[in-house]
């Protein structure tokens, strides 16, 4: 079923982060992906070397950036992008590419300035592991939430550690819970990755993981599909049939369930996804993105219901 885009133009029944955007900056503000050459203790031998089971080379959610040069060179090529296609006046640098605090903490620190030092970025993104935050590592990231606006991403994927174990995640849930705890007693805002359509989970397991997250009191979520990419572990699997990926109305169905019983103050920042026409396997539904989007807020209208609405 294909909407109308008339449904994008209403307020929309969850707490969007473009509308905080908005709010707080009164601007159009946009993320520029950033790779600062970063890896992986899943990649660089410190827990395995061939990665999660769904990551690509370049790291989870990296195409399109430009490998290789500063962060000031990809920052402004990102800025001269999104001024000519969104209008965009401010711009927060989101370091994006592999874990982005596994490195010593002088080089977060001078990563993390140079980013700042760029005129018109207004504020930082920063994604990382859950096992990638040493106590001091965190002091930093404390000193930088209180002198911009900063955001810490953490990847969980799914509370269940038979899940992380067949993703190859090289943690368990109680490393996220830790990080978790450790980041909201220093103040620092975090925005937890979770994946839906994960091989073995049941639907009640997938939605479960909304209460998991309340409790911890997360402020923010990125909501991924389970999605393949060319060249990954999963491809393989996937290609064997040992793996299934939801088909559309399936999945609008199940994030509007997720977000139903998601606190109303979690900040939406991500409700599908896909890896790009060049590196996505399937599903290629995936690659319409804005009219998943409109199926979701269509499928809320037509419920009758918001992000919170089955807490109450």
């Amino acid at each position: 079923m294909t909407h109308s885009k008339a449904t994008t133009r209403h307020k929309k029944r969850y707490n969007a982060f473009s509308d905080e955007l908005k709010r707080v900056f009164g601007c159009r503000v946009h993320r520029i992906s950033v790779d600062a050459g970063f890896t992986c203790p899943n990649r660089d031998g410190a827990l395995g070397t061939d990665g999660c089971i769904y990551c690509g080379g370049k790291g989870s959610g990296a195409h399109g950036i430009l490998p290789g040069a500063s962060v000031i060179s990809q920052i402004e090529a990102g800025k001269e992008i999104m001024a000519r296609k969104y209008k965009a006046k401010r711009y927060i640098a989101y370091f994006q590419a592999f874990s982005n605090t596994y490195a010593p903490l002088e080089r977060l620190r001078a990563l993390y300035d140079e980013a700042l030092d760029v005129r018109d970025v207004v504020g930082l993104i920063v994604g990382t592991r859950p096992d990638c935050l040493p106590s001091e590592t965190i002091s930093l990231l404390a000193g930088y939430s209180r002198r911009t606006y900063f955001w810490l991403e953490l990847g969980l994927q799914s509370p269940l550690d038979r899940t992380l174990k067949f993703l190859k995640r090289g943690h368990d849930f109680a490393a996220f819970e830790k990080a978790i705890r450790s980041c909201r007693a220093e103040g620092i805002r975090v925005c937890a990755h979770v994946i839906l359509g994960l091989p073995g989970e049941t639907r009640e397991e997938m939605l479960a993981t909304a209460a998991v997250l309340n409790e911890l009191g997360i402020d923010g979520i990125k909501i991924h599909l389970l999605h393949v990419m060319k060249d990954t572990p999963l491809e393989t699997l996937f290609r064997q049939g040992e793996v299934r990926m939801l088909d559309r109305d399936d999945y609008v169905g199940l994030v509007c369930d997720f977000l139903e019983r998601l606190s109303p103050g979690v900040s939406i920042q991500r409700l599908t996804g896909d890896g790009g026409h060049d590196h996505l396997v399937a599903p290629l539904w995936s690659l319409k993105k804005f009219e998943v989007l409109n199926a979701i807020d269509f499928e809320l209208e037509r419920r009758g219901s918001r992000q919170g609405s089955a807490l109450s």
